[in-house]
């Protein structure tokens, strides 16, 4: 282990080879902002892009001297030189230096294929060409990193080529060597002996730069500080071209809590799950709900007997505790839940279950019942609070609906209009309304909040926010019951709430009324205006 006791650096590329992955696409306004999260967050170095190949990376490098870093140096990323005759006029280069970047980091082909066939060179021509580019911008007063280009397929077809473009890097001033894992394929103990054989040669720190073609990004950057590597290379979520980059969100505890390594300015682990979400929301992109330590369902518990070990001791079941980076531990109500799992919840959500009795066994077998019949409550906990309440006497419900009916007109010269008719019941007071909308649902919507505003002014404040329906008993056809899971908001807190049936339009009235039941009840002194509540 003495070849691994120093701190890691961590480099972060999200910015520059993030966004080459498929469906990335970030503003200026969008980099600058991630940038400063990730100078917050503790990375060493920020690779802000290629001036050279883009506007969009030329005007990033002019905005981003307005920020101030409190840690990180920024880094710009670019090639070495199109021809060793023209190394000090190359656009590349120059490109480089006027990103006025402290760091910059130049890429060269160490793979003896690639100097031949993509360059047409000789191996004394690419070894000059690494040489008198680094060269040239360490003469200009800038730190150059080298990042060798496919360099453990290169190293496996041509060691001595391999070692010889790297070693010309060294020569010329490069301070960190960096082996690239291009195409993703090398496997964890052939980087591990790799990178230790070229940290020998070489001299100087050594980094990685992981793909994951072979899903095994992570695992490689891993092995790769096994063999003595100082710096990591990689995206916040793994984002990047094909299968993605090294995941930095999974390295990063995997450094610090496994192998008991640190970094120089992470100082706050705890950062790490609001540090991934942040990302995913300027890139307008969903959560990895199953991503390892930050997920969602990385710390959830289903399973009845999971549970039960769960609450006496965590660790049985749990690999980390899940606040240390920024996590925390989930228990979901299925079909698979015992009493532990709805003690759990019951006591996460504040509610008090007896001990012992049928109480508690009616709950588990009600909830049971629900799940069998196509319900879920991993994504509707207010609706599963809502049931608790009402088998423990403390809830009924606001309103009820007596009668709906939802009609559906189209036409070829007329805008479709689709109209929903609701009999509502609030305490001793009956309401009639129609409403139409945009589909029977947001009739639906509208119609119920249409007879309800009168009764409770508070339900101005919430709106819906999402919407799924996931089709059940798939061979059944259009006869078969669909599961509608709403979310609501009022701007503070976001509950989400269910409701099944062979009927979508009655699926979603279920829904939208334990959404609606939900809000009042967590509201205080949600009385109807002009009758006497039916909340005890």
């Amino acid at each position: 282990m003495s070849a691994i006791q120093k701190k890691i650096e961590l480099y972060d590329t999200t910015l520059r080879d993030g966004t080459q992955g498929e469906h990335i696409n970030l503003s200026v306004q969008d980099k600058l902002l991630i940038a400063e999260r990730l100078d917050e967050f503790g990375m060493d170095y920020i690779e802000g892009g290629w001036p050279s190949s883009n506007p969009k990376d030329e005007e990033f490098f002019v905005k981003v001297r307005a920020l101030k870093f409190q840690h990180a140096k920024l880094c710009s990323f670019g090639s070495t030189a199109r021809s060793v005759k023209a190394v000090e006029s190359d656009g590349n280069l120059l490109g480089l230096l006027q990103s006025e970047t402290p760091v910059i980091t130049i890429f060269g082909k160490t793979w003896k294929a690639h100097s031949e066939k993509s360059l047409g060179i000789s191996d004394e021509e690419n070894a000059e060409l690494i040489f008198r580019s680094v060269e040239f911008l360490k003469r200009e007063g800038r730190e150059v990193f080298f990042d060798a280009e496919h360099f453990f397929d290169g190293y496996k077809n041509n060691q001595e080529f391999a070692l010889k473009m790297v070693l010309s890097a060294v020569q010329a001033g490069a301070s960190r060597v960096i082996l690239c894992d291009t195409n993703g394929g090398s496997m964890p103990h052939e980087v591990t002996e790799i990178v230790r054989h070229v940290r020998e040669v070489s001299g100087v720190p050594t980094g990685i730069h992981s793909h994951n073609d072979s899903d095994l990004a992570v695992a490689n950057s891993i092995a790769a500080v096994m063999g003595g590597a100082t710096h990591i290379q990689g995206t916040i979520n793994g984002i990047g071209e094909r299968c993605g980059n090294a995941n930095l969100i999974s390295i990063i505890p995997n450094i610090m809590l496994k192998l008991g390594l640190s970094f120089e300015h992470v100082e706050h682990l705890n950062q790490l799950t609001s540090l991934s979400k942040y990302v995913y929301e300027i890139l307008n992109m969903p959560s990895n709900t199953r991503a390892p330590f930050v997920g969602k369902s990385a710390f959830a518990h289903k399973g009845g007997i999971h549970v039960s070990a769960v609450m006496k001791e965590s660790s049985l079941y749990e690999h980390i505790d899940p606040t240390l980076v920024g996590n925390r531990q989930r228990v979901l109500v299925s079909e698979l839940a015992g009493q532990s799992n709805i003690r759990y919840k019951a006591n996460e959500l504040g509610i008090a279950i007896p001990e012992k009795g049928e109480q508690i066994k009616n709950l588990v077998q009600h909830i049971k019942e629900l799940e069998h019949k196509g319900y879920q409550f991993d994504g509707a906990e207010a609706s599963f609070e809502l049931i608790l309440h009402r088998e423990l006497g403390t809830f009924r419900p606001f309103f009820k609906v007596l009668e709906t009916k939802v009609s559906i007109e189209s036409g070829i010269s007329s805008p479709n209009v689709d109209q929903a008719v609701l009999k509502v019941e609030v305490g001793d007071e009956i309401e009639h309304i129609a409403a139409d909308g945009d589909g029977p649902v947001n009739a639906l919507d509208k119609a119920l909040r249409k007879a309800l505003i009168h009764f409770y002014p508070q339900i101005k404040t919430i709106k819906l926010v999402d919407y799924k329906v996931r089709v059940l008993e798939e061979k059944r056809g259009t006869s078969a019951k669909v599961r509608v899971l709403i979310e609501t908001s009022n701007g503070r807190n976001t509950w989400g709430t269910v409701g099944v049936s062979t009927n979508i339009i009655e699926a979603s009235l279920l829904a939208l009324q334990d959404s609606m039941n939900y809000h009042l009840f967590t509201v205080k002194a949600a009385q109807p205006k002009t009758a006497e509540s039916p909340q005890p």
